[in-house]
């Protein structure tokens, strides 16, 4: 039986625990400790980058994480999801992106190969011009003045 004909439940009846991982999406930049075994040692190690692909695929589900090494060689590893040797998954930024893959970035070189932060909050303009960013404090003493 093909891995994308499971679904969530049937998935987790062949004893695949479910997975606590943070919401994560194309673009975001993450960071995956993967467990490796060395003989009988074993040990976490960290792989930082771009998500550039997420397939859907029920128990097959993975998704394609690219750094970019030293001497600007770009390394890309796919991971499966409901894989044990998946210890941990964190985001460590959003990106803004507009395309659900990213197959783009391995053509592009410099500023064109990075991906745009997103925006936390929306700015808003007074009336000299100037842009601020609302924060919450702000927020608080408007409402308070009025």
């Amino acid at each position: 039986m093909k891995a994308s004909n499971l679904t969530k439940e049937t998935v987790l009846s062949f004893g695949l625990t479910e997975r606590n991982f943070p919401n994560f999406n194309v673009g975001d930049t993450i960071e995956v400790d993967q467990l490796i075994q060395e003989g009988d040692k074993e040990r976490v190690q960290k792989f930082i980058g771009y998500v550039i692909a997420f397939h859907h695929n029920g128990a097959g589900t993975t998704f394609i994480v690219r750094k970019m090494a030293s001497g600007n060689i770009g390394v890309e590893k796919i991971f499966p999801y409901y894989s044990p040797t998946i210890s941990a998954i964190r985001v460590v930024k959003e990106g803004a992106v507009r395309r659900a893959k990213l197959f783009y970035i391995r053509g592009a070189v410099g500023k064109a190969a990075k991906i745009k932060d997103k925006a936390k909050e929306p700015t808003r303009r007074t009336k000299k011009g100037d842009t601020v960013a609302p924060t919450a404090e702000s927020a608080a003493e408007t409402a308070s003045a009025a």
